[in-house]
């Protein structure tokens, strides 16, 4: 089976054959299907009227555990923005209805944000949704394929989540 990245590795083995286009082959195809995913992702949250942003941060406090809160700090750290974006994005889940600040106990000028019943339960649906759309997109591969390109995958993005700042 042919796919479009191999029309363009061709081509440029025709045109610059001096060039190795080998990771072409892996990375054409990864940066492909991010872009796959990354509709797959905005339609499921559309769905439950999400954007992407809405649904890291809402996720991330429900990942959390009960009582489903963490700290700004937490947040940043797990969402990977700036403190600025953090607190206009609080601010505006907030105003929707599907977090909360609440004091910080062991801070006094600290605050905590926790999800509202109302952005847990968009956060797991939203969650669900997103599930059926990649289990399609993974839908051609065997239990043993998926479980062998986690691994490789794995081995390629590790480096990178393990870098400090």
């Amino acid at each position: 089976m042919e796919d479009e990245v191999d029309r363009l590795v061709a081509a440029w083995r025709r045109e610059r054959p001096d060039l190795d286009v080998e990771p072409l082959e892996v990375l054409s195809r990864v940066s492909r299907l991010a872009r796959h995913l990354d509709r797959a992702r905005r339609l499921a949250f559309a769905e439950h009227s999400l954007e992407p942003w809405e649904f890291d941060v809402l996720t991330s406090l429900r990942r959390a555990g009960a009582p489903y809160q963490l700290s700004p700090g937490q947040l940043l750290t797990q969402t990977l923005v700036t403190s600025g974006t953090m607190t206009n994005r609080i601010d505006r889940l907030a105003k929707k209805g599907l977090v909360e600040r609440l004091p910080d106990p062991s801070d006094r000028r600290g605050v905590l944000v926790r999800l509202t019943a109302e952005g847990q339960d968009r956060a797991d649906q939203a969650l669900a949704g997103l599930l059926a759309q990649e289990r399609a997109i993974l839908g051609e591969l065997s239990d043993r394929q998926r479980t062998e390109l986690a691994g490789l995958l794995r081995q390629l993005t590790a480096p990178f989540d393990n870098v400090p700042g």
